[in-house]
């Protein structure tokens, strides 16, 4: 509710919005995140199932995923300029991890290996991300059956609402020994 603004167009108006819209480019198929070329935030909406793992992670384990995930970005430390995501076990060993510019495209690389693998749903597995927990990667984790994401930076308030909708465990500014639970509390020990 306040994230909607709804806009009226009188006259000639309407009709050239018609036109634009009628010569905007359609693109089939890209690399991007998801949330290009949406026109409206209902236009994100995925069907998914909601998580219903009823495992624990102790709160200690949570606080060494974002450590344990640095310690294997190699391409972040010959540039200081990329993202990481890190697929985790509940016991906090890390079981898959790729760099890239793209935070999204990251993940991407994670959850296809473990397509690739037949390892789908990763319902007892923990996602670490080196940055902010957007829409689109709560989206992913979901699509992919995990349970609980993990950021070293904020959650959008979009990616909060899609979690909590689907009973995804999120954690953001994981640093140090502290962080704060957006949603699924009862996850963490």
């Amino acid at each position: 509710p306040g994230n909607i603004v709804t806009v009226t167009l009188a006259g000639a108006a309407s009709g050239r919005l018609a036109n634009v819209l009628d010569q905007r480019r359609h693109v089939t198929q890209t690399s991007a995140c998801g949330l290009c070329g949406r026109q409206s935030i209902a236009a994100l909406a995925t069907v998914a199932p909601r998580i219903e793992a009823t495992w624990t992670i102790a709160a200690s384990i949570l606080t060494d995923l974002p450590a344990s995930l640095r310690r294997r970005q190699d391409a972040f430390d010959r540039t200081g300029g990329l993202h990481a995501a890190g697929l985790f076990s509940r016991d906090g060993q890390l079981v898959e991890v790729a760099e890239d510019v793209g935070r999204h495209n990251a993940v991407d690389k994670v959850l296809g290996r473990m397509l690739r693998h037949g390892a789908l749903p990763l319902s007892s597995s923990v996602l670490c991300v080196s940055g902010r927990a957007s829409f689109e990667l709560v989206q992913k984790a979901i699509l992919a059956g995990i349970p609980m994401l993990v950021a070293v930076s904020a959650p959008s308030s979009l990616a909060i609402a899609l979690a909590h909708a689907h009973g995804l465990t999120l954690a953001g500014f994981v640093r140090g020994t502290g962080f704060n639970i957006y949603t699924g509390a009862q996850r963490i020990a």
